[in-house]
């Protein structure tokens, strides 16, 4: 009893998770004990297992085609494989030939397996999918009124505190206000070490506290976190075909209705020309319908382009669609955004020279007195930089800012302005030729230099230097290797700080003193000469150039919401060498596509060769056209595997 209780328990849940697979396993039992009953000579009962299999294992493929038929008024494969199987039965009857029927059964049963294979091939890549993004607990320690109460995570608010132990899911996003630990954050941003956090640093929803108890305050609605956010745009992925896809999907409806046009003139013209006879005639045009259906080269896409795009996601690679794994892999050519892109944005004040009467602590504190308002990495690191020194100053008024150039204001009764020395020529006609020679000599080493001026008058200058990123000059190499033809850098810094990146990255052009606006047109002279460019940059002040680009990569997904929506591909760890493996993973899925369509097509013409030959029956048919369609489905799965 308890036997039969879990056969029919296992089944039950066969049927509920691979519904194709149950429907292709009581197919083939039907299929034996039909094949047995005409053995033994009950034909009778040979014809109602048979009629039954052809209806279970037949259903699903016959709904689509006729649904298909019905709403959209096309034919597409799935119906000519029932009307194939059908037209096979409806022969044996009329031949009193039951082993034709048989070869229908085997058609249904094969493509049954097929589809099911597929269904489960599919429902694969998307667990590969999900196992990366689907991590988040169910419920969270909140802190109410001093005490710790857990409850379920749709019901946290911005702005409460949520503690976390050792070896505990971070619930949502936020900002540590206690604590310190190790926070695994692989599953976000694909990095193989764990990260120090400590008060102030941003958690994700998803990531794993390795050790110490953290108190995190929320700063986002948990259905906005970025975990959230990254499974909504796989999903996406998984849902928004590719050009290519699209076209042969087009491509297939015309190939159909061109099958059966041949099909039935294969079913007059043979006997009236060769003498063939009309079984002979009909049973060749149904195997026609079966060898000549497209469905290898239907499955010749997809599942390459999710694989690409699980293997991506599982490295910290988002790729928004199949598309852009697609045109990632036939880049000619990549423009570097520099700073926060190439260098690692940290930029440091390095000197503060000040003009003759003037002291470093005052050009330094009217400078951070306008930029505290700027949200710029230099005037964050100029504002950081007098607080450090514990400068205090008074709230600049009438701030105003131009892009690119720098910013001006009032600090009390006095006019102030900080920026490039194009800038304040506008102001100050003259500058100080003493302080003109240390500024080229700084910016020959590659900093930046940003002038102070007050009243009209200058009053100093400040350098600034970012650090390169370690991973950019090999980068730069494995770039070439990968046959990428022109590697450019866009840059707001003037000529000597762009020259002197660009030389010690082995760059090989680069455009400097560019506004945003200006970068755009280096992209179109870009996209005229090499069709398809790719703009890595860091998702805010280079959005234009992001979306104008064939491909655009931001920087730093993690967090920055600009990134998620302007970039086709975010590589979410801030981390530069994850770009060849993008573009590796482009080309690799565009080769195995090709070869899954030569492959395809080649099949499908030796196939007609052998039915026209006489050489094929319609089990072996079906068996070769489903087999072509199952390998190229697993060969789209190689895209799953890590290499090295």
């Amino acid at each position: 009893m308890n036997q039969k209780l879990l056969y029919r328990n296992s089944l039950a849940l066969l049927y509920q998770k691979y519904p194709e697979a149950a429907a292709a396993l009581a197919c083939g039992i039907l299929l034996c004990g039909g094949w047995l009953a005409l053995h033994f000579g009950g034909v009778g009962v040979a014809l109602l297992l048979l009629s039954a299999g052809y209806c279970i294992g037949g259903y699903q493929s016959a709904k689509e085609g006729l649904a298909t038929l019905w709403e959209e008024k096309e034919l597409d494969v799935d119906l000519l494989m029932i009307v194939a199987a059908l037209g096979a039965a409806a022969l044996g009857l009329w031949q009193a030939d039951y082993f034709l029927i048989i070869d229908g059964a085997v058609l249904i049963l094969i493509f049954a397996i097929s589809g099911a294979l597929e269904d489960i091939a599919m429902q694969r890549t998307d667990r590969n999918i999900r196992t990366l993004m689907a991590v988040t607990p169910d419920t969270a320690r909140a802190i109410v009124g001093g005490e710790e109460r857990e409850i379920a995570i749709a019901q946290l608010q911005i702005g409460d505190i949520v503690l976390v132990k050792p070896g505990e899911l971070i619930p949502t996003d936020g900002e540590i206000v206690e604590g310190k630990g190790s926070v695994n954050q692989a599953p976000i941003t694909g990095e193989s070490l764990p990260v120090d956090k400590t008060i102030g640093d941003r958690v994700f929803a998803g990531t794993l506290n390795g050790n110490g108890v953290l108190r995190v305050s929320v700063d986002r609605a948990p259905e906005s976190s970025l975990i959230q956010r990254v499974i909504r745009l796989v999903e996406q992925a998984q849902t928004d075909a590719p050009p290519s896809q699209e076209f042969i999907e087009a491509f297939e409806r015309t190939y159909a209705k061109v099958i059966v046009a041949v099909g039935l003139l294969l079913a007059w013209v043979p006997p009236i020309w060769f003498g063939w006879s009309w079984e002979t005639t009909i049973y060749r045009a149904l195997i026609f319908l079966v060898v000549a259906s497209p469905c290898a080269l239907m499955a010749s896409i997809m599942p390459a382009l999710l694989s690409g795009i699980a293997n991506g996601a599982r490295q910290g690679i988002l790729f928004k669609n199949g598309a852009q794994l697609e045109k990632i892999g036939t880049v000619k050519a990549v423009a570097f955004d520099k700073t926060g892109t190439l260098t690692t944005g940290d930029i440091q004040v390095k000197r503060i020279i000040p003009a003759s009467g003037y002291s470093e602590s005052e050009v330094l504190r009217l400078a951070a007195a306008l930029e505290s308002c700027s949200e710029h990495p230099i005037g964050e690191a100029i504002a950081s930089t007098a607080k450090a020194q514990s400068l205090s100053w008074e709230a600049a008024t009438q701030v105003q800012a131009q892009t690119g150039h720098g910013i001006s204001g009032e600090v009390g009764d006095e006019k102030i302005w900080v920026g490039k020395s194009s800038f304040l020529r506008d102001i100050v006609p003259e500058l100080p030729q003493e302080l003109c020679q240390k500024s080229a000599c700084l910016e020959s080493v590659g900093q930046t230099v940003v002038w102070v001026a007050k009243s009209g008058k200058i009053i100093g200058l400040i350098s600034l230097a970012d650090t390169l990123r370690p991973h950019a000059r090999p980068m730069m190499k494995r770039l070439k290797k990968l046959g990428i033809q022109q590697i450019v850098m866009l840059t707001g810094d003037n000529q000597q700080t762009a020259n002197s990146v660009a030389r010690e990255l082995g760059i090989d052009r680069f455009y400097a003193d560019l506004l945003p606006e200006e970068k755009l047109t280096v992209i179109r002279q870009l996209q005229k000469q090499y069709q398809t460019v790719a703009m890595v940059g860091d998702g805010i002040n280079d959005a234009p150039a992001l979306a104008l680009a064939n491909i655009g990569i931001a920087m730093g997904g993690a967090g920055s919401d600009v990134a998620l929506e302007t970039a086709d591909i975010v590589l979410m760890a801030n981390r530069l060498e994850k770009l060849d493996r993008a573009i590796e993973l482009g080309r690799r899925a565009n080769r195995i596509i090709k070869q899954n369509m030569a492959f395809a097509l080649g099949f499908i013409a030796l196939l007609l060769i052998a039915n026209f030959a006489g050489s094929l029956n319609m089990p072996l048919g079906v068996m070769g056209h489903e087999g072509s369609t199952l390998l190229v489905t697993l060969s789209g799965l190689r895209l799953l595997k890590n290499w090295d």
